[in-house]
């Protein structure tokens, strides 16, 4: 099998690694070598089976078209799109490739979130999900202002680490989002450096609300799960790798062992295995991308729902 990797950056290079660590024929490229249909063509001559797309959000859509004229599937980096307009282009666009397609929910594939799939969450009536870092430590040499994070349109934390919100979505599928509240800066017009997004569905039908945060200001890196529940409260963290599920009564703490690279590769593996018509693992909420736009949507509806109630006093380079 060959695939082609679109986006020389920091997680294109992993993908690319990571296929070749799976045996597949990767071919890592800039998009700006990839940015036509002929080109495409060309490489499509060359006897390549799928793409894996890891631009900046805004130009994914032509690549994704082309794809779908070509019956190439992808593997597409998330977010999908930042607004529901886009989003339902690229849905209908990719509809001839959706079912052998994947959006990028690599947390989908943590141990922890698979530990919280396999729960009853029935009994849980709020959750918090958390996700917080200080983004001038991103990455040695890293420059936020030069970086797609800084972008009005595409950039900001929202879209960044939408991870969050995703996982909230998915274990409870009912809820919707009903705003966002978010901290700008004044260098930065409309690129959020905090958010708060609420969830929460049809009081007659549902007993839960959630909210689903991230940050680029925590001087500590957090990613924390909170669930309060009538039966048990559970709560998870990511960097500590502490897993508790307290009923009142017993404290049951989880071993979940975990190597952030075993995310990116699971989720190549069953990438590769559309491709090819295999079967996939059996991960709880597989991130087809038919099956994955729920998230997709409540993402690009939260990003357009932000209403920014301060900014941030900090220097960013």
């Amino acid at each position: 099998m060959r695939i082609i990797v679109v986006g020389a950056g920091s997680i294109g290079n992993r993908h690319h690694r990571n296929l070749l660590s799976l045996g597949v024929q990767s071919t890592l490229c800039p998009y700006r070598e990839f940015a036509s249909l002929k080109a495409a063509k060309r490489f499509q001559a060359g006897g390549y089976d799928a793409m894996v797309i890891a631009t900046a959000t805004q130009v994914r859509t032509e690549l994704i078209e082309i794809c779908a004229q070509l019956g190439m599937p992808f593997y597409v980096e998330k977010p999908l799109a930042y607004d529901p307009g886009t989003l339902a282009k690229i849905m209908a666009i990719a509809k001839p490739v959706a079912e052998r397609s994947m959006v990028g929910f690599m947390m989908r594939y943590h141990p922890a979130f698979r530990a919280l799939a396999q729960m009853d969450l029935s009994d849980i009536y709020s959750f918090s999900f958390l996700v917080g870092h200080d983004v001038r430590q991103w990455r040695p040499n890293w420059s936020f202002s030069k970086s797609y994070a800084s972008r009005a349109d595409g950039g900001g934390v929202l879209l960044d680490l939408c991870h969050e919100l995703d996982m909230a979505k998915t274990l409870f599928p009912q809820l919707a989002v009903t705003g966002t509240s978010s901290l700008g800066h004044a260098d930065f017009p409309g690129v959020d450096f905090a958010s708060r997004v609420v969830l929460a569905g049809d009081p007659s039908v549902t007993g839960v609300t959630g909210v689903a945060e991230m940050d680029y200001l925590s001087p500590v890196s957090l990613r924390r799960v909170l669930l309060r529940g009538l039966d048990k409260v559970v709560r998870f963290d990511f960097i500590a790798g502490d897993y508790v599920v307290d009923d009142g009564h017993s404290r049951n703490r989880l071993s979940l062992a975990h190597d952030r690279n075993d995310m990116f590769l699971a989720a190549l593996r069953d990438f590769v295995a559309l491709v090819a018509g295999a079967a996939t693992s059996d991960v709880e909420h597989l991130p087809r991308l038919d099956m994955a736009e729920p998230s997709c949507a409540a993402i690009a509806t939260a990003w357009g729902a932000r209403k920014f109630e301060g900014t941030v006093k900090r220097e960013f380079k």
